[in-house]
């Protein structure tokens, strides 16, 4: 029939449509594919032999949607939104068609049916899924800085009711089978091995082959407008929620709810042209690309390995080395044995490693009690983890992780204890976040397979893992090192050694910056707000006490004692000693710039005022947005210039999801793309001539934006640099 659909009828006239788009991954939603399936709607229409038709899929998946490689370059050709919008509803029409063909279709979800995959099957008459955890569904657009464009803002809500659907298209929330079920999103969840029969069955047994808004005397479950209180409570609470939490820096969850509103109240035809109008303005804009692009493309090319040594064979870890049992190492020795790896979890005392292993079985009590996991599958992962003070243990350990107390001393000590001990072959990560790895490097009796392996806090929710490569770390030490990483399904970045490496050096601008600014007497709840409202996911004041004063002012003067008459104070240096003086370290040593007052939500120091008076005149809110943003970005350009990170994309991916930096403008890097090279170099100047030399852009940088060449190729590449 195609290169995407095989179409076979049975002797009762059933039509099993059977997906299979040859060349792709997986089933994704190509021209190829809108073709095929449009012209297998025409022989369904009109063959009168068929009566009924089965969708499914030849791969584990049914359909994860759209190509977004196709989407991603949208608004970098300059589509219009008029144009974007077409886009949509060309797929809209044929799902409308699929929908309203006279016969009744059944969808037999054999796994993955995601964003135009779930509207495909939305479009169905009924949808039968496999009770199998691979078989999620929902509508993910929205993380990627879209809407569901193909009925999904109308078909949903239509379908279970508006107020329970609009978490599912604001939050992009994804759903297990039984709770697909429970909502009204499917029909059946039934054995994988009986999917195909019951979709069959349902066949047999006549349906109406129309959907149930195409029926007379249709009514939205709950109402639509203003007809319910409750529900214009839910529009009137979604707004101010939405504006809340994305300070206006994100369209697509305010478009969602526009299209949900509007289009409810319009007949489905109308509705799905109203929906495509408002993917095509998200779609033609730059916060759709830049997310697509680091949060899907790039992303998935890290997640892939594609910055993996070639040549080198692949590798696994089936017994790792902890070393440190405090929360980091715990966290490293969960998710590895989430993973499926034995982990030797050694501290100094037995009690010490007890504890560690204590913080995982917490962890995973309350995964249980709310039903992620059951109490034997937690059993079995805690069995995996052997805490120990024997550095014999170790002994069989394909990879060692160190996660010790940041002091070059201390991590000598146990890289010299640990190497005594395991395989000659094995390699040995320093989980260190500021020390150069090179340094650390002439403990071990074989520097070239010692590695650095940078998690971050807490490592069972952070995706994100920093992978530093010293002078002397090998090529197959750096494979084998991402290939622990793939198994933990996490998102590597490859950086080269230096003092704070990347994602520390960047993170270090945005704490300086608001440290600089309470300096200055900016008012400190405004540079709070302000760091929030440009999108950060805490303000620097706060995040300094979580990370604590004491490890930042640790680490300076470790950096001010290494270099000697090299070191140059940080704007923040004044800041954190006055900090440490008075004894407010951070939150875990009971305050810092906050107050923690028990059973109470925190709240700003209030002897901050004596210590920095508030000036006169505040600076503009936009003006602080603008000092957060270009200070980080301006970093990371050094960053590039100086060799630490290799690839834009990986400075992107290393912002957003290591160190808060809002996802849209799609990194550091993208957002200097997105606002223009020229009016970046220009910003920052008058910045440099306010605030000091921080600011100043580096002659690379000018040369780039006279010759006006972005860091990413319009054109893109995932590996673009």
């Amino acid at each position: 029939m195609s290169s995407t659909i095989h179409f076979d009828v049975d002797s009762e006239g059933i039509a099993t449509l059977t997906i299979d788009v040859v060349g792709m991954p997986v089933n994704v939603i190509t021209p190829g594919f809108q073709e095929d399936l449009s012209l297998a709607l025409d022989r369904v229409a009109h063959d009168g032999a068929v009566t009924g038709v089965v969708l499914t899929s030849a791969r584990r998946d049914f359909m994860a949607g759209a190509d977004i490689k196709d989407l991603v370059t949208a608004y970098d050709r300059g589509v219009l939104a008029s144009s974007a919008a077409q886009l949509s509803s060309a797929l809209s029409r044929i799902y409308r068609r699929l929908e309203t063909c006279g016969k009744p279709v059944v969808a037999a979800i054999n796994g993955v049916a995601l964003g135009g995959g779930l509207e495909l099957a939305l479009s169905c008459h009924y949808r039968v899924v496999a009770d199998t955890p691979k078989a999620l569904l929902g509508l993910p657009e929205v993380k990627v800085g879209l809407l569901p464009g193909a009925g999904g803002t109308q078909r949903l809500p239509r379908l279970i009711g508006i107020s329970q659907a609009l978490p599912l298209l604001l939050e992009g929330r994804q759903l297990q089978p039984a709770e697909a079920l429970r909502l009204g999103v499917v029909h059946e969840v039934v054995p994988p091995h009986e999917l195909l029969d019951r979709a069959r069955a349902w066949l047999r047994s006549k349906p109406d082959a129309s959907a149930p808004w195409d029926r007379k005397g249709f009514k939205v479950p709950g109402g639509v407008g203003m007809q319910s209180p409750s529900l214009a409570q839910t529009f009137m609470v979604g707004s101010a929620m939405i504006a809340r939490e994305t300070w206006h820096n994100y369209p697509a969850p305010a478009a969602i709810l526009s299209s949900v509103y509007e289009g409810c109240q319009l007949p489905l035809d109308r509705a799905l042209a109203l929906e495509s109008k408002y993917f095509g303005l998200l779609l033609s804009g730059p916060v759709a690309r830049n997310m697509m692009r680091t949060l899907f493309v790039n992303k998935g090319a890290a997640e892939s390995l594609v910055r993996r040594p070639a040549g080198v064979t692949r590798s696994r870890v089936s017994k790792l080395g902890v070393l440190g049992a405090g929360m980091m190492g715990a966290g490293v020795a969960q998710v590895s044995a989430e993973a499926g790896m034995d982990v030797v979890l050694l501290d100094i005392t037995e009690e010490a490693a007890e504890r560690g292993k204590e913080q995982v079985r917490k962890l995973l009590g309350k995964r249980v009690e709310r039903g992620r996991m059951t109490a034997a599958e937690s059993d079995r992962l805690l069995a995996r983890i052997l805490p120990t003070s024997t550095y014999a243990a170790l002994e069989g350990c394909d990879l060692v992780v160190e996660a010790v107390f940041e002091s070059r001393d201390v991590k000598a000590q146990v890289t010299r204890q640990a190497e005594a001990v395991i395989p000659k072959q094995a390699v040995f990560a320093s989980n260190t976040s500021t020390l150069p790895i090179t340094g650390l490097s002439e403990a071990s009796c074989r520097p070239d397979q010692f590695i650095g392996i940078h998690f971050f806090s807490p490592v069972d929710r952070m995706p994100l893992v920093e992978v530093i490569v010293g002078q002397l770390s090998s090529p197959e030490t750096l494979a084998r090192a991402l290939d622990y990483v793939g198994q933990l399904r996490k998102t590597p970045i490859v950086v080269n050694d230096s003092r704070g490496f990347f994602t520390s050096r960047v993170f270090g601008t945005f704490v300086a910056e608001g440290q600089a600014m309470l300096a200055e007497g900016v008012a400190p709840a405004l540079i709070e707000n302000a760091a929030r409202s440009a999108g950060f996911p805490v303000g620097p004041l706060a995040v300094s006490d979580e990370v604590t004063v004491e490890l930042q002012w640790s680490v300076t003067r470790q950096a001010e004692a290494d270099l000697g008459a090299q070191f140059v104070r940080p704007v923040n240096y004044a800041v954190m000693q006055r900090m440490v003086e008075q004894g407010r370290l951070g939150r875990r040593q009971g305050g810092g710039f906050y107050d923690y007052p028990p059973g109470a939500p925190k709240r700003l120091w209030a002897g901050l005022a004596a210590l920095w008076p508030l000036a006169a005149q505040q600076p503009s809110v936009d003006e602080l947005v603008a000092r957060f943003l270009c200070v980080q970005a301006l970093e990371s350009v050094r960053c590039l210039e100086e060799g630490v990170i290799s690839h834009p994309a990986d400075a992107d991916l290393g912002a957003v999801l290591g160190v808060g930096y809002p996802a849209w403008t799609g990194g550091v890097l993208s957002y200097i793309d997105t606002m223009g090279l020229s009016q970046f170099v220009a910003r920052c100047g008058d910045l440099e001539a306010k605030h000091g030399h921080r600011f100043r852009p580096t002659d690379s940088l000018r040369a780039r934006a006279l010759s006006g060449r972005p860091f990413h190729d319009p054109a893109f590449a995932a590996s673009a640099g």
